[in-house]
C-alpha cells in the first residue's frame, strides 16, 4: 500500500515538474538593457495588454505548479523514510 502511495506521489511529482518547465518557457522574457534597446521590441498598446495578461497567468500557474511540486518533494521524502 504504501509503495502504491510512493509510486503516485513520484509520478505525480514528474508531472509536475514537466509543467513546471513548460510554464516557464512560456513566459516572456523581459526587454531591458542593451539587446531591447537594439531589438527594439513590440511596443504597440493591444499586444502589451495581451502580453500581460497572458503573463499575469502564467505568472500563477508557475507559483502554484512550484508550491505542489515542493509539497510533492515532502511527501515523497516522507513515504521514503517511513518505507525505508
Amino acid at each position: 500500500m504504501l509503495n502504491t502511495f510512493t509510486t503516485i506521489a513520484l509520478i505525480l511529482q514528474v508531472i509536475s515538474s514537466l509543467l513546471l518547465v513548460a510554464v516557464v518557457m512560456f513566459q516572456s522574457g523581459k526587454e531591458a538593457g542593451l539587446s531591447g534597446a537594439i531589438s527594439g521590441g513590440n511596443n504597440s498598446y493591444m499586444s502589451k495588454g495581451k502580453s500581460r495578461n497572458l503573463d499575469a497567468k502564467l505568472a500563477s500557474a508557475t507559483k502554484w505548479i512550484a508550491a505542489a511540486f515542493v509539497l510533492l518533494t515532502i511527501v515523497v521524502l516522507v513515504l521514503l523514510k517511513v518505507k525505508g
